[in-house]
């Protein structure tokens, strides 16, 4: 998994800092989560097509968070796209899918699908499952997490007992199907160890400390969470429905997350290291993300 923040900044851009937008590149896939102004261009300075996005996922409908949509759209139509795109975000989605596709002159002849989601299960196949789940912003916002579906280790020593030939029916038994060998039925579950917890994404969007970021964040190896004020800001966090980098440390300590990354960031900060140090006290394992930031994991 490759985690690469084109956007850090919040509700205004600084020069240090582009409006709000991720990249996940897993799965031989590319999601974008959010899309900020310049978002496109932002690609072009992490060297990751546009054409490769899969999905896109948005937390919520503040312009900071989706104005560069009808961009990236258009230019990926201008480029020749013809591979699906599917789009997913809160009731109120096919209200702006109607905005985009009538913005400007520009023709769209690659398939789109927009999904309106509400808490649950987004999308789920072999490989991985999305999940989302409603916060507490000013607006409706979801979270979303991005959990690997690991496979049982397969027990090779235990399959050659059994009397399974070495061949295409380890690769069934793995895939969860049964085989015979001479008139015996063997299981997957012969042959297969304890389930293996995969690696977890989580993202939480523009949102209030709540019990729903620790229940959507629980156990992830990054959580990347909004830090939009210092400490000493809590009233104006309250009052625009944002987190502090103290908010935002307390949701990974009790969700007991591997590694916090704080995004989202005010300019009104011109020395922004602060909200690190003051994550930091509350939990350690607190990093600060910048433009262009790259995470594998």
């Amino acid at each position: 998994m490759e985690i690469r923040f084109l956007g850090t900044s919040s509700a205004v851009p600084s020069i240090k800092r582009n409006h709000p937008a991720i990249v996940l590149k897993s799965f031989g896939e590319v999601f974008l989560f959010d899309c900020g102004e310049s978002a496109q261009r932002q690609l072009i300075f992490a060297k990751i097509s546009p054409m490769k996005i899969t999905k896109i996922f948005i937390s919520h409908f503040h312009g900071d968070h989706i104005l560069g949509l009808p961009g990236l759209i258009q230019s990926m139509g201008f480029r020749g796209r013809v591979d699906k795109l599917d789009i997913y975000g809160p009731k109120g989605l096919n209200n702006f899918k109607n905005s985009i596709l009538n913005l400007g002159y520009c023709l769209i002849e690659f398939p789109i699908e927009f999904h309106e989601i509400d808490s649950g299960i987004v999308v789920e196949n072999e490989e991985y499952i999305i999940k989302c789940i409603k916060t507490k912003h000013n607006v409706i916002n979801l979270a979303y997490s991005i959990e690997e579906k690991k496979k049982p280790r397969f027990l090779r020593e235990k399959a050659i007992e059994l009397g399974v030939p070495v061949g295409p029916d380890f690769g069934k038994l793995h895939n969860g199907e049964e085989v015979e060998v001479n008139g015996k039925i063997i299981k997957p579950s012969d042959v297969l160890g304890k389930p293996r917890k995969g690696k977890k994404i989580t993202y939480s969007g523009d949102t209030r400390p709540c019990n729903e970021m620790v229940e959507i964040a629980k156990d992830s190896n990054i959580l990347i969470h909004e830090s939009t004020y210092i400490n000493e800001d809590n009233d104006k966090a309250e009052e625009n429905a944002h987190s502090t980098a103290r908010d935002a440390a307390k949701i990974a300590k009790k969700a007991k997350v591997e590694k916090l990354i704080l995004t989202h960031i005010s300019t009104r900060y011109k020395e922004d290291t602060v909200i690190l140090q003051q994550a930091k006290k509350v939990f350690k394992n607190s990093y600060l993300a910048n433009d262009l930031l790259k995470i594998e994991l």
